[in-house]
C-alpha cells in the first residue's frame, strides 16, 4: 500500500515489456500504457481514472491532427480563468477532459486551467481523486503546428471526509499520487509517472489506437546532459539581477550554452528531460509571483522533473528560495516561478541568488 492509500505494485515488478522498434504486423506483443497501468496498480478505480485521461489524450491529439479540417484554428471569442485568450481548440480540449473525467467514476472534483471555479462531479459519479489539469498548453502555437500538450496532476481525496472540499486541492506538489503530460507534435507522446515508481514514456500507435511503452525509468542525461536553456528572453529586463547574471553567463566561453524555446511548456519540460538542461519561467517585476499555474503546470512537472532525477525550484519567491513542490497553493489559479532541469544547472541559478546576495 503506497501513502495516501492507493495501492501499486512493488518496485520489483516495475520491468515490463518495452516495445521492440518495429512495425511489424507479426509481432504479438503490445505493452500498451493500458497494460502498463493494470500491472503498475491494484487500484481499479486509479486504473478507470488514467484510461479516462488516455482516452482524452487520444480525442485532443485527433483534434489538433485535424484543426485545420475541422476549422478549429483561431480564437474562441473568450478569456479563460487567467484571462487569456481562448483558442477553439482550448474550448474543445478541455470540453473532453472534463466530459471524460466526470463520467469516469473515479474522480471527486477537477481543476482545470479553463475554468475559473473547480468542477465538483456530482454525489452519484463521484470517486475518491482530484484531477489538475491544463488541457492544451501552449495552444497560442497551435494556428502555426508548433507542438502543443496537456499536463495533469492527480491527489487522492483526504479519506476523513466523504465529500470532496477546497482542502483536497489546495494542498503542496509531494501529495500527488500520478502526474505526467501528453505533447502533440510529430508523434503523441505521453510521460507518466506514479509516485516512487519512476518516470515512463509512451508513443500513440495511430495503427492500433493505442499508447505503446518505448522507455521505461527515463532519467536526465548523466551530469546534466547537454547545455541549454529554454527561457524567454523578451522578459530579460523585467528579471532580478541572479536570473539576468545567470543567463549572461550562459553566453560566455568558448562553448556557451544553446538557447532553444519553444513557447510550449511541455515542449520545452519534454526536450530538457530527455537533452538536459534547464527551462526557467522566472517572476520578474512585472509579474511578481510568475506566471505559470501552481497546479496545473508546476506541481505536475516539477513532480515529473524530479522522478526522472532533475530538481525543481521556485528560485527566489517570497523572499527565499523554494522548491516547488513544497509550495502551499491558496486558491486554484495561483502562480508561481518555474526552474525546473538538471541539478547541475538549476543548482547554480540557486547559488547566482546567493552570490548576488538576495537570500
Amino acid at each position: 500500500m503506497a501513502s495516501g492509500g492507493y495501492k501499486t505494485k512493488s518496485a520489483d515488478e516495475d520491468s515490463l515489456t518495452i516495445t521492440s522498434a518495429s512495425d511489424s504486423i507479426s509481432i504479438s506483443q503490445f505493452p500498451t500504457l493500458t497494460r502498463y497501468v493494470i500491472g503498475k496498480t491494484s487500484d481499479m478505480e486509479l486504473a478507470v481514472l488514467l484510461m479516462a485521461l488516455q482516452l482524452a489524450c487520444k480525442a485532443t491529439s485527433r483534434a489538433c491532427c485535424k484543426a485545420g479540417i475541422g476549422n478549429l484554428f483561431g480564437l474562441a471569442g473568450e478569456v479563460n480563468s487567467t484571462g487569456d485568450d481562448q483558442k477553439k481548440l482550448d474550448v474543445l480540449s478541455n470540453d473532453i477532459f472534463i466530459d471524460a473525467l466526470k463520467n469516469c467514476g473515479a474522480c471527486a472534483v477537477l481543476v482545470s486551467e479553463e475554468d475559473e471555479e473547480p468542477i465538483w462531479v456530482p454525489e452519484d459519479r463521484a470517486g475518491r481523486f482530484v484531477v489538475a489539469f491544463d488541457p492544451l498548453d501552449g495552444s497560442s502555437n497551435i494556428d502555426c503546428n508548433v507542438s502543443t500538450g496537456t499536463i495533469f496532476a492527480v491527489y487522492e481525496k483526504m479519506p476523513d471526509r466523504k465529500s470532496a472540499s477546497m482542502a483536497d486541492i489546495l494542498r503542496t506538489g509531494n501529495d500527488i499520487v500520478v502526474a505526467g503530460y501528453c505533447m502533440y507534435g510529430a508523434a503523441t507522446e505521453l510521460m507518466i509517472t506514479f509516485k516512487g515508481h519512476g518516470l515512463h514514456r509512451f508513443t500513440l500507435d495511430p495503427s492500433l489506437g493505442e499508447f505503446v511503452h518505448i522507455q521505461a525509468h527515463v532519467k536526465m542525461p548523466e551530469g546534466g546532459g547537454k547545455k541549454i536553456y529554454s527561457c524567454n528572453e523578451g522578459n530579460s529586463q523585467n528579471w532580478d539581477p541572479a536570473i539576468k547574471a545567470i543567463v549572461a553567463k550562459y553566453k560566455e566561453g568558448d562553448k556557451p550554452y544553446a538557447a532553444r524555446y519553444v513557447g510550449s511548456m511541455v515542449s520545452d519540460v519534454h526536450r530538457t528531460l530527455l537533452y538536459g538542461g534547464i527551462y526557467l519561467y522566472p517572476a520578474d517585476s512585472k509579474s511578481k509571483n510568475g506566471k505559470l499555474r501552481v497546479l496545473y503546470e508546476g506541481f505536475p512537472m516539477a513532480f515529473i522533473m524530479e522522478a526522472a532525477g532533475g530538481s525543481a525550484s521556485c528560485g527566489l519567491f517570497k523572499g527565499k528560495i523554494q522548491r516547488l513542490l513544497d509550495i502551499v497553493p491558496t486558491n486554484i489559479h495561483e502562480k508561481c516561478p518555474v526552474i525546473i532541469g538538471c541539478n547541475r544547472d538549476v543548482d547554480a541559478v540557486i547559488a547566482e541568488y546567493k552570490k548576488q546576495g538576495l537570500v
